[in-house]
């Protein structure tokens, strides 16, 4: 396979991925303002630290509120990760590799940049950014079940779906560093009934409340509720998980290549471990080091199959 191909499907699906994920983290950041009665510009900053863009965000002065935040990561026409911009970029690498994808997917694709870019055309309020994200997170997911439901399970389908899982990995660990962020100003706060809701809308926001019940039967506390994201291979979302399909994509384009022992050694990392030894050792220093550890598998994977950018 060409490099370009390559290339164009892999980033084509991340910033699909991408931009169903940032509405995710909106939500949660959402969620957790919801429970301030004063100012909430702690918990919006605390969304802007772990999407990885608040010097950004602060450089032409701006206050961290639910619109402003929204609007950076939407829609801004400076913020090259805001989901404008990566929808644009999603849709130009699928139109690059438009061979490679059947007309149900490129269709799909198409359709879902043209309606949310007319739908992140003008500002919103507080209010409209529920609906905002449900919308976002629609369209992004029809895309993903028509790539699934109509690709053939080659090497075009194999380099799309590392492009979502090395996605998904980074943004499921950014969304639960989310409460590390909004503990900083008080540690106190842990164990409380306050520290627990904020657990519990990290776990609405991936949509994963029900599988929470369904897998473990018992009340949601915050350690099983990082095991669910962090370990649990049933949970779709999860960081175990996302390295199982990525050690199997990655064993079926080249066993023996330096990317695949990469992933297998992080892979093996997380099934060794418990969640108890991660809370002990410290959870965002966890999460850090993954993400450290995922953008570097990715890098690795651009170099072996001769990654070629547009």
């Amino acid at each position: 396979m060409l490099g370009r191909t390559a290339n164009g499907l892999f980033w084509m699906a991340r910033y699909m991925e991408r931009a169903e994920n940032t509405a995710r983290l909106l939500d949660a950041g959402l969620r957790i303002a919801l429970t301030r009665t004063g100012d909430a510009s702690g918990e919006w900053e605390s969304v802007l630290n772990s999407a990885g863009v608040a010097e950004a965000f602060r450089a032409n002065g701006r206050q961290a509120t639910a619109e402003t935040v929204a609007d950076f990561l939407l829609r801004a026409p400076e913020s090259p990760s805001c989901v404008l911009n990566t929808l644009r970029a999603a849709r130009d690498n699928g139109r690059m590799v438009r061979t490679a994808l059947t007309r149900d997917a490129w269709e799909s694709l198409n359709a879902g940049w043209l309606n949310l870019r007319e739908r992140l055309s003008a500002p919103f309020t507080e209010t409209d950014l529920p609906e905002v994200l449900s919308d976002i997170k629609r369209e992004t997911a029809l895309f993903r079940g028509m790539f699934y439901g109509t690709a053939l399970r080659n090497e075009n389908y194999s380099f799309a779906r590392l492009g979502t899982y090395v996605e998904r990995a980074d943004n499921t660990s950014r969304i639960i560093d989310v409460k590390y962020y909004v503990l900083l100003p008080s540690f106190s706060r842990v164990g409380s009934s306050l520290d627990n809701y904020h657990w519990e809308a990290i776990l609405r926001s991936v949509s994963a409340h029900r599988a929470f019940a369904w897998a473990y039967n018992a009340e949601p506390t915050p350690v099983l509720i990082a095991d669910f994201l962090i370990l649990n291979k049933k949970m779709p979302r999860s960081l175990a998980a996302c390295y199982q399909e990525i050690t199997h994509h990655l064993g079926l384009l080249g066993e023996g290549a330096g990317c695949h022992k990469s992933a297998c050694e992080i892979a093996a990392m997380l099934e060794s471990g418990s969640i108890d030894t991660i809370f002990a050792e410290g959870l965002h220093e966890f999460l850090t080091d993954f993400v450290q550890r995922n953008n570097a598998l990715s890098s690795a994977i651009a170099t072996t199959y001769r990654f070629i950018p547009d």
